[in-house]
């Protein structure tokens, strides 16, 4: 199982929570996002939509963690990649006091290396799992060149993270400048 144990002050929005949740699974925020939570649906927003009225989604740049969660145990999904189809599930252990010396976000622990992108979704990265277990495979060598040498499943780098999640004011701003 693939996981993540993290901290995010409760006024994050749920834009800037994507991009949290893309550094601590070690995505690359190369495709759409959706949060789905008792029935709201938060993402991005497009302004052809909202200027005709017709959104049902929520701007997850306007809209905040406070604005929908309230409760211990609340439970909502991430959805991530359409077309690989990623849905993580999401649970709010806790709602903590802000301590002064705690730097938020910050990422306490996780398990596994985070499937790469367009990797097919969970069946194609259980097969690639497979096929990474073996050498013999036809289709280890061409595995072994997309991900490159240093990907390894089993690995977790929690200082890489939270180094990454440092700098987060930049990363936003990289992603959410108009090209």
């Amino acid at each position: 199982m693939i996981w993540r144990t993290f901290f995010v002050n409760r006024e994050t929005s749920f834009f800037e929570l994507h991009h949290i949740l893309q550094i601590v699974m070690g995505w690359t925020n190369s495709h759409l996002f959706e949060f789905n939570l008792d029935g709201y649906r938060v993402g991005m927003i497009d302004e052809k939509e909202v200027q005709f009225g017709s959104s049902q989604v929520l701007d997850s740049r306007k809209t905040l963690l406070t604005d929908i969660l309230s409760l211990e145990r609340d439970y909502f999904q991430y959805k991530y990649d359409f077309g690989d189809g990623w849905v993580h599930e999401i649970t709010l252990d806790k709602l903590v006091k802000r301590e002064n010396k705690t730097l938020y976000p910050r990422c306490f622990g996780g398990e596994m290396n985070c499937p790469p992108e367009d990797c097919g979704g969970i069946k194609g990265f259980y097969s690639l799992l497979n096929i990474l277990q073996d050498k013999k495979n036809p289709g280890y060598k061409e595995m072994k060149l997309w991900l490159g040498k240093k990907y390894n499943p089993g690995n977790y780098d929690v200082v890489k993270v939270n180094k990454q999640l440092k700098q987060l004011k930049n990363y936003i701003s990289k992603w959410n400048s108009p090209e």
